[in-house]
């Protein structure tokens, strides 16, 4: 039998990701009065990293939900309230029979969408009296149960509250039998809603010529971790300019190759597989900065981040132990981390773990660039855009395709040495390729 003290259950926003403070819902997948399952989806949400669906931890009907669609909500912040008598008395009743009138109450109400109905009256029974005393009064017939509340969103139920609108009145319109702001506007008098704010004042002329973009979700996150990263690690930059016509070369070559049908082949995978390379030729470039404890870590597994421009801001999907990984294997992670990041479904869990970062600024036709670490991260190399220039090559100029990597580096963990020689590794290899395939 159901506790009567948890038929209704909140369902907190839960961290969904890594130390994260709020996130903001994006919009909601049920209504009040929807029936949930447990792990059932019931909104959508924007973090600090990423866009995700949340999934409701236990079954019944939804009775409030607890803030409008475009709020930010703390942590640990109850969000949506759910009834689980029902569900729970359905699920104690046999199948295709109606749950008995003491589920789930011990005054045998029936349970309905809020509160009970009233308790079903007792089994007639003779009373004896004694002569001269009066008859029983008649039995009180039982208040039928209240009806349903009318399915409508919190921001919709405060606009009907400000209108004065009675929402048993309103025919709902909505794509769930849901009321909408448009049905309650159509019942305020005069069939608008009325202007319940003061006057806004007249903007000034500069005003007028600005808009004003809140910072939210992944914009504000990356802001706070370029800002703290600048500000944090000691930053070193150092540029290399080389020939890689030979890369393209064999990126022509290996689009025909029977092991990479079906793969994306450009110059973001193998200048992936060169820099990985050049890591573990240098382990010690692979670690990161323990300020607590104040001691470099050094990290077994290369976990490559590649920075991804989306239309919700800058994403750093992981690629795991990037390090060890076939050409094809490689091939086919990086193109479905690119995918995922572009249309917004990358889980938390990808964009955390990272040990250094690439970023392939050269789709934007950009030459070069001072790329900021990400934090936690001892190296981000840029790559940059690939084109034709006038190149000494075997004693002549001619033109050659050439490029120029920047590679940033925590000057706590990399000294100059160690960073300038991860940089030239990696030029090398993007100049003269044989190990990019060659190598495990």
């Amino acid at each position: 039998m159901t506790d009567t003290l948890q038929r209704y259950r909140e369902f907190r926003m839960p961290d969904v990701g890594e130390g994260l403070r709020d996130a903001e819902i994006i919009r909601w997948l049920v209504a009040p009065g929807d029936t949930v399952d447990d792990g059932q989806p019931v909104c959508e949400v924007e973090t600090a990293k990423a866009s995700v669906e949340l999934p409701v931890p236990f079954a019944g009907v939804v009775r409030d939900l607890c803030f409008p669609e475009g709020a930010t909500v703390a942590v640990g912040t109850p969000i949506i309230t759910v009834d689980t008598l029902p569900r729970a008395a359905d699920a104690e009743a046999p199948a295709q029979a109606r749950p008995p009138a003491d589920a789930g109450d011990p005054q045998g109400r029936t349970p309905v969408l809020v509160g009970y109905g009233a308790a079903p009256a007792a089994p007639a029974r003779r009373a004896r009296r004694r002569a001269g005393t009066p008859a029983p009064a008649a039995p009180v017939t039982a208040a039928p149960a209240a009806p349903a509340l009318p399915l409508a969103k919190p921001p919709v139920r405060k606009l009907a509250k400000e209108l004065g609108v009675d929402l048993a009145a309103v025919v709902p319109t909505g794509p769930r039998g849901d009321i909408t702001r448009a049905d309650v506007e159509a019942l305020a008098p005069g069939g608008e809603r009325p202007d319940l704010s003061p006057a806004p004042p007249a903007p000034s002329a500069e005003a007028a010529d600005e808009t004003r973009i809140p910072v939210t979700g992944v914009r504000r996150a990356t802001a706070r971790a370029m800002v703290a990263s600048a500000f944090t690690a000691p930053h070193v930059t150092e540029f290399v300019t080389v020939d890689v016509t030979r890369t393209m070369k064999l990126i022509d070559r290996l689009k025909r190759h029977p092991d990479m049908a079906g793969r994306r082949v450009g110059p973001l995978l193998l200048a992936a597989r060169a820099f990985t390379l050049a890591v573990r030729r240098h382990p010690e470039i692979n670690a990161s900065w323990d300020e607590e404890r104040q001691e470099i870590v050094r990290k077994r597994r290369i976990n490559l981040g590649i920075a991804a421009a989306t239309p919700r801001g800058l994403l750093v999907p992981v690629v795991e132990d990037a390090g060890h990984r076939t050409l094809p294997d490689l091939a086919t992670a990086l193109d479905e981390l690119v995918t995922t990041a572009r249309e917004g479904r990358t889980p938390p869990a990808a964009l955390r773990g990272g040990t250094v970062t690439l970023t392939n600024i050269g789709v934007f036709g950009v030459d070069t660039g001072t790329p900021i670490l990400n934090p936690g991260e001892s190296a981000i190399l840029a790559l940059g855009t690939i084109a034709p220039r006038p190149w000494v090559h075997r004693g002549r100029v001619v033109p050659r395709q050439v490029t120029t990597l920047a590679l940033s580096f925590d000057h706590r963990l990399v000294d100059g040495d160690l960073g300038s020689r991860v940089l030239a590794d990696t030029a090398a290899l993007l100049h003269d390729p044989d190990l990019l395939i060659t190598r495990a």
